[in-house]
C-alpha cells in the first residue's frame, strides 16, 4: 500500500471523523459559488445593480472569503485535536514529522478536493432556486439560469488555495505535544487555568460602558463616541467568558446549599471546567453571532425603509426655484415633454412661498396658500382645506410631527405684515417629503394670503420667498430617467462652477428609489448569504469542540451509568451541560446587537423618521428559532454518541 493509498484510506475509513470537517468546507463552498453566480450573472451586472458600484460586491465577496478562511481554519484545527492518539499511534509506530505533514495535507486535499466537487454541484443545482428568490427581491422580470466559466474558476481556485494555505498553518502553527498526551488522545489532562477578579470586574465594566455609551450616542450628538464602542465590546466580551463567567461560577460553587445537590453538583463543576477551557470558543461564537445579528439588521433596516418610501415621499417630481431663476420655463417644460413621451400620467401643481417670522417662534415659517395647498389635495384625492381669515394649519414634515402637532394650539402674527393667525390643527396627512418642506410650515387663506406684501425681515435669508413645482405621478417609479439634465446641471453648479447655491433644486423620487433599491438589493444578497454563513459558523464552532470531546465525555457519562445514572437523568444532565453552551454566547450577542439596533434606530428617527423595531423583532425570533432546532438536532446527535 502506498502512502497516498493510505491517505485515502484514512478518510474512508473514519468518515464519522472527518464528516464535520467535510460538512463545514462543503457549505462554505457552496455558499461561495452561489454568491459567485450571482456576481457573474449578465442580468445584474447590466441591471438595476449596475448603478451600484461594483466595489461594494467585490469587497463583501472578500469579507466573506476571509471569514471563510477562518472558519476552515478553525474547522481544521478542531479536526486536528480530534485526531490526536491517531497522531500519537502513528508517532510511536515510526513515522517522522515530516512523513505525519505530509499524510494531514494530503489527507486534508482529498476532503478539500471532495467538499469543492459537492459544493460546486450542490450550488449549481441550488443556483437557480436562489435566483427566483433574487428576481423577487430586485423586481426583475426573469433572472434565468446560465452557465459561464468564471464561478466555476473562481470557486475552484480560492478554495484550492485556501485549503493549502489553511493546511499549512494549521500543522505548523499546532503547539508541540509530547508523545504520551497525544496518546491519550485530545483530552489528556489541562493544568488548570485561573481566573482574575480585576479582570472579571473589568469585563462587565467595559461591557456596562458599551451599553452606556450607546445610550449617551443615542440621545446626544456626540457621534464620535461609536468609535470607542466595538473596542470596548470586544474587550469586555473576551474578559467576560474569561474572567467574569469563572468568578460567578466560583462564587455558586461556594454557596453549599445552591450546589451541593446532586444536579448542580454536576454540572457546575462541569460548566467551570467548560467555560476555562472554551474561552477562545465562546468569544468568536458571540462575536460572529453579533456579526450575524448585524447582518440581518442592515437588512432590516434597508428593508424598513423602502417599504415606507412611498409613504415619506408621496410626490414623483419636485421642482423648487428662485423666484428669478432663469431655467425655470426651460426646466417645466423639459419635465412635461419627458413625461408626455414615456406616456406617463401627471398632475401639475405650482405654489409660491413666502417666508415671514413667527411672533410665536421669533423663527421663519413657510406659508403657502390654500388654493395651491387644494390643487395638489385633489390630485391626491385627499380632503380639502376650508380656511377662514386668520386660521391656518401645519403642514406635517414627518409621522412624529403629526402627532406632535395634533393637539397643538399656537397664536401667532407673521409680523412683517402683522396678520394675526390661529393654528389649532395639523394636516392629517404627509404631502411634502422632509426635504422639501421646513420644521414651520403653514397654510393660510387666500385672503391672508393675499396681504403679504412685505418680505421677511431678517437679512441674512438668500431666498425670502420661492417657487414649487410638484408633480403627482402615479406611476412614480418608472420615472427614473426623467430629468437626468436637471439633475445634471445641478450638480454642475454646485461642483464644477463652485457656485454656492443653486438657483434651483430638483428631486426625482423614482431615480432616488431606484438608487436607494439598488442599494438595499445589494445589501440584501450579500446580507443573507453572509449572515447564514455566521450563523451556521457559530454553532459549528461549539459542535467542532464537542466533537473533539466526545470519547471523554463517553468515558464518564459510561461511569455515572454504572453509578445509576438513569435515562432521563442522563437527558437532563446533557440538557445542563450543552444549554450554557449554546445560548450563553448567543444571550450576549444578542444584548449587544439589542443595544446597536437601538442606537441605530434613534440615528435613524432623526435622518429618516422610520422604525426598525418590528423587522428586527421578527429577525430576532427568526434567529432564536434556527438556534433552538440546531440545539435540539446537537443534542440528539450527542445523546446518541453517548449511548453507543
Amino acid at each position: 500500500m502506498t502512502f497516498r493509498q493510505f491517505a485515502y484510506r484514512n478518510v474512508v475509513r473514519n468518515s464519522r471523523v472527518y464528516g464535520a470537517f467535510f460538512m463545514a468546507s462543503f457549505f462554505s463552498v457552496a455558499v461561495f459559488f452561489i454568491y459567485s453566480m450571482l456576481m457573474f450573472h449578465p442580468d445584474i451586472e447590466s441591471g438595476i445593480l449596475g448603478e451600484v458600484s461594483m466595489i461594494g460586491m467585490i469587497g463583501a465577496e472578500i469579507v466573506l472569503v476571509l471569514f471563510t478562511l477562518f472558519f476552515l481554519y478553525y474547522s481544521m484545527s478542531a479536526f486536528l485535536e480530534a485526531r490526536s492518539r491517531e497522531f500519537g499511534i502513528l508517532l510511536h509506530l515510526g513515522m517522522d514529522k515530516r512523513q505525519m505533514n505530509k499524510l494531514v495535507f494530503l489527507e486534508t486535499m482529498i476532503i478539500g478536493a471532495a467538499s469543492i466537487i459537492v459544493g460546486i454541484i450542490f450550488g449549481f443545482s441550488f443556483s437557480k432556486f436562489f435566483f427566483m428568490i433574487v428576481r423577487e427581491i430586485l423586481h426583475l422580470e426573469e433572472l434565468p439560469l446560465y452557465v459561464s466559466w468564471e464561478p466555476f474558476v473562481l470557486t475552484i481556485g480560492v478554495f484550492t488555495s485556501a485549503f493549502v494555505v489553511i493546511t499549512f498553518t494549521s500543522v505548523y502553527l499546532r503547539r508541540e505535544r509530547k508523545l504520551l498526551d497525544l496518546m491519550k488522545g485530545s483530552n489528556y489532562l489541562h493544568s488548570v487555568i485561573s481566573y482574575s477578579k480585576i479582570r472579571a470586574i473589568y469585563g462587565i465594566a467595559l461591557i456596562i460602558s458599551t451599553y452606556v455609551l450607546v445610550l449617551l450616542v443615542s440621545y446626544t450628538s456626540m457621534i464620535g463616541l461609536t468609535l470607542l464602542i466595538p473596542f470596548s465590546a470586544t474587550f469586555g466580551t473576551y474578559y467576560f467568558f474569561s474572567d467574569s463567567v469563572p468568578f460567578f461560577l466560583d462564587l455558586a460553587r461556594g454557596k453549599r446549599k445552591y450546589h451541593w445537590q446532586r444536579y448542580r453538583l454536576l454540572s457546575l463543576a462541569e460548566q467551570t471546567n467548560i467555560m476555562q477551557e472554551n474561552v477562545k470558543v465562546f468569544f468568536v461564537v458571540t462575536m460572529v453571532s453579533t456579526m450575524a445579528f448585524l447582518s440581518v439588521g442592515v437588512l432590516a433596516t434597508m428593508s424598513s425603509y423602502t417599504t415606507q418610501y412611498e409613504r415619506l415621499n408621496p410626490l414623483g417630481l419636485i421642482y423648487k426655484g428662485d423666484i428669478d431663476n432663469p431655467y425655470e420655463s426651460e426646466h417645466i417644460n423639459l419635465l412635461m415633454e419627458q413625461l408626455e413621451e414615456k406616456g406617463l400620467s401627471y398632475h401639475l401643481t405650482r405654489f409660491v412661498v413666502i417666508k415671514q417670522t413667527s411672533s410665536f417662534t421669533h423663527n421663519e415659517v413657510e406659508v403657502f396658500r390654500e388654493s395651491d395647498m387644494n390643487t395638489l389635495l385633489s390630485s391626491f384625492g385627499y380632503p380639502m382645506l376650508k380656511l377662514s381669515a386668520g386660521e391656518a394649519v401645519f403642514i406635517p414634515y414627518s409621522e412624529e410631527s403629526l402627532k406632535k402637532l395634533k393637539n397643538t394650539v399656537v397664536h401667532t402674527v407673521l409680523e412683517e405684515n402683522e396678520i394675526p393667525l390661529t393654528i389649532d390643527s395639523v394636516y392629517p396627512e404627509i404631502v411634502f417629503p422632509g426635504s422639501i418642506v421646513s420644521v414651520n410650515s403653514i397654510v393660510i387663506s387666500d385672503e391672508d394670503f393675499a396681504k403679504l406684501k412685505k418680505p421677511i425681515a431678517d437679512a441674512d435669508i438668500v431666498q425670502p420667498s420661492y417657487k414649487l413645482f410638484t408633480f403627482d405621478i402615479p406611476q412614480w417609479m418608472e420615472t427614473k430617467e426623467i430629468g437626468k439634465e436637471i439633475d445634471h446641471l445641478a450638480v454642475d453648479e454646485y461642483f464644477i462652477k463652485k457656485e454656492n447655491r443653486s438657483p434651483f433644486y430638483f428631486e426625482n423620487a423614482g431615480l432616488n428609489y431606484s438608487y436607494i433599491l439598488a442599494t438595499y438589493s445589494l445589501f440584501t444578497l450579500v446580507g443573507v448569504l453572509v449572515a447564514t454563513v455566521f450563523l451556521l459558523a457559530a454553532g459549528s464552532f461549539i459542535y467542532f469542540k464537542l466533537h473533539t470531546s466526545l470519547e471523554h465525555e463517553k468515558r464518564k457519562f459510561d461511569v455515572l451509568k454504572r453509578m445509576g445514572l438513569t435515562d432521563i437523568e442522563l437527558k437532563k444532565l446533557v440538557n445542563r451541560h450543552l444549554f450554557p453552551q449554546f445560548f450563553l454566547p448567543w444571550g450576549v450577542a444578542m444584548m449587544h446587537s439589542a443595544f446597536a439596533f437601538f442606537m441605530v434606530q434613534s440615528i435613524l428617527k432623526d435622518i429618516a423618521n422610520i422604525s426598525i423595531v418590528k423587522e428586527v423583532f421578527f429577525a430576532f425570533g427568526f434567529f432564536v428559532i434556527i438556534q433552538v432546532v440546531y440545539f435540539y438536532l446537537i443534542r440528539w446527535r450527542y445523546i446518541s454518541h453517548i449511548r453507543t
